[in-house]
């Protein structure tokens, strides 16, 4: 895949404001390893491989379990994740995926249950944000680092 441009080249005062929200989240409040589950599951859902490698990696920095990356496509089948992180992951995906029902009640109400309003907030700037981060990297296609061992030789 070749990218199309660099918009940090391109409109640097554009990806400065995108910047700035991700300065917003980095003070939010919220749980760094919350944070990276949802970064990690928005870009899931995206099909963005820019920005599932970036997150991955952060989470990996964290000490987030691998564990827990690779099963998070799997989050509600797997009890390695907290009531708290199943809301935001509930949430995060209704807010990315917007149904032609909008966003349930139900997973509002578990999320409010889980999350005050103001970090319901600041979970759902995670989210959009994420998303936005995403259409970025899609639309100009991105291309993530790949070290030299990582390329499979071909058959």
């Amino acid at each position: 895949m070749k990218p199309r441009l660099n918009p940090y080249q391109v409109a640097p005062a554009a990806m400065k404001a995108m910047a700035a929200l991700d300065d917003q989240i980095g003070k939010s409040g919220l749980d760094l390893s919350l944070v990276a589950l949802v970064r990690i599951r928005v870009s899931q859902i995206n099909g963005c491989a820019f920005c599932l490698h970036q997150h991955a990696r952060e989470a990996c920095a964290q000490d987030e379990s691998g564990d827990r990356i690779y099963l998070l496509d799997a989050w509600r089948d797997s009890s390695l994740y907290s009531d708290r992180e199943r809301a935001a992951l509930a949430w995060a995906e209704v807010v990315t995926i917007l149904a032609p029902g909008h966003v349930p009640d139900a997973v509002y109400e578990e999320a409010r249950g889980q999350f005050s309003e103001e970090a319901l907030v600041q979970l759902t700037l995670l989210v959009t944000t994420v998303n936005a981060w995403n259409r970025f990297a899609i639309s100009f296609r991105s291309v993530h680092p790949v070290r030299r061992h990582q390329i499979s030789p071909a058959a």
